[in-house]
């Protein structure tokens, strides 16, 4: 089966077919950097962390950009609450923004472009929409796109402009020639972070920095353009139309929009969780409480267009059900330290029905729900085979290295410690030493041992080919 991806711009699912063969450019909307990234955000980032290892794992070259939005209207307004400059203010929140991903297990993008580095391409960019007719400069130094230009304005959203102009979100500017235009360029207010322009000082609108980074790193078009369905109107619909305006095609290839994290509110009804609503929960603090593993598990529990709901409830659910992914892990790395030798044919039909249901999921459309159910299979299948005492040593160690490759996409079960091997020898010298205590009948000092291993996480279990560890 091939990779499918469900397209929002063509509303069905379709073989992915990258623009040059063997190679990926994806680009993901990023955060504006004026507080700490939440649940919501972490969503997005752990969704297309998957995507983009995923794509990895098929063998495709992958350039993966998300940017920061460091110049906004929010981030004016906080820095001047706090008395400082707005992009220091920003530069805050950048480096508190990798501190947090690492928290979610996330590897980092290729380029994390910033709008107020990318200042030369932006205004490049907007000069060339004046140019072509899509877009004029007011008196105040804005530049606004002429919306009516582009004939399939709403494509995306599946949207009128009737529907559009009914949506409540335009604002009215006497400047404009239409209520639908919005700002490409915002001329500068007193006080204001700005940069010189063919139009005054100004500083770009929001829509622009995407499409200007996205042509400017990535080229004209790209295969995949993925954030929040909070962005399909306007953010999204507003970079195809800058986009084709310039380049006379559409921006992207594959669009994907992960659903929206939600909580219930004081009326008990759910809503997105947000920054403006003052119902989201920040990472960092969730961090605190959950570890990275069982935060990437809830996300990837549920597939990534579906809306989700955000509760501790929820997160402890998350957590019992990783636990038993990870007692089989461990059980499976017991084996493959104190079980019988012999042949590893006896986990091979595991593997390859585990295998077949991982990959068969992750093509249709990165359904890691789907792709996590196969490994619960792969466990029921496995726990079986360590109660009836089927599986091998090899056999374990071939089952380990499986879950392990699978990992590198998924990011759910626990880093092994770093071992020569002088660990292992510890523990089995320990483990002799409470067999030797109890074969003297000094059950106190070795029920100390346990409990004191137990403490440090590691269990003794005792059976009747002798006590192993693991891990717990």
């Amino acid at each position: 089966m091939s990779l499918m991806i469900h397209n929002n711009l063509t509303n069905r699912k379709e073989e992915f077919v990258p623009i040059e063969p063997g190679k990926v450019k994806m680009y993901v909307c990023g955060v504006t950097v004026y507080d700490d990234i939440h649940m919501g955000h972490a969503r997005s980032i752990i969704v297309f962390d998957v995507v983009n290892r995923y794509l990895r794992y098929l063998g495709y070259d992958v350039t993966f950009v998300t940017n920061f939005t460091d110049v906004d209207d929010k981030i004016i307004n906080r820095a001047n609450e706090r008395g400082i400059e707005a992009l220091d203010l920003s530069a805050e929140y950048i480096k508190k923004y990798f501190e947090d991903i690492e928290k979610l297990g996330v590897r980092r993008a290729d380029i994390y472009p910033q709008a107020s580095t990318s200042m030369p391409y932006i205004i490049d960019m907007v000069k060339e929409i004046v140019d072509r007719g899509y877009g004029y400069p007011t008196k105040d130094g804005s530049v606004y796109f002429r919306v009516k230009k582009i004939p399939d304005y709403g494509i995306l959203s599946n949207r009128s402009i009737e529907e559009m102009r009914s949506s409540g979100r335009l604002e009215p500017n006497e400047d404009k020639e239409d209520p639908m235009d919005f700002a490409v360029w915002k001329g500068a207010k007193p006080g204001e972070v700005s940069w010189d322009s063919p139009w005054g000082k100004g500083r770009p609108g929001w829509h622009i920095e995407c499409s200007a980074m996205i042509r400017h790193y990535l080229g004209d078009e790209i295969d995949i353009h993925g954030g929040g369905n909070d962005l399909i109107f306007p953010h999204h619909e507003n970079e195809i139309l800058q986009t084709e305006a310039c380049t006379g095609s559409h921006l992207a290839h594959y669009w994907m929009h992960n659903g929206m994290l939600e909580t219930k509110g004081s009326d008990g009804k759910t809503v997105k969780m947000s920054k403006s609503l003052k119902n989201f929960f920040k990472v960092d603090d969730v961090a605190k409480k959950f570890d990275k593993y069982t935060i990437r598990f809830y996300y990837l529990n549920t597939h990534y267009s579906s809306p989700l709901a955000y509760g501790e409830e929820n997160m402890l659910e998350a957590q019992a059900a990783l636990k038993r992914l990870w007692n089989n892990y461990r059980d499976l790395q017991a084996c493959a330290r104190d079980g019988p030798s012999g042949s590893p044919d006896n986990a091979a039909q595991a593997i390859c029905k585990a295998r077949e249901g991982f990959t068969s999921s992750m093509d249709d459309d990165f359904n890691t729900r789907a792709a996590i159910e196969s490994l619960f299979d792969l466990a029921r299948t496995t726990n079986k085979m360590l109660a009836d005492k089927t599986i091998t040593k090899e056999g374990a160690e071939t089952v380990l290295g499986f879950l392990d490759e699978i990992d590198d996409v998924l990011g759910i079960f626990p880093e092994k410690e770093k071992d020569d091997g002088s660990f292992a020898d510890v523990m089995g010298i320990l483990v002799d030493l409470r067999k030797e205590l109890r074969k003297r009948k000094q059950y106190d000092l070795a029920d100390m041992i346990r409990d004191r291993l137990s403490e440090a996480g590691y269990a003794i279990e005792d059976s009747a080919d002798g006590a192993k560890w693991k891990k717990i």
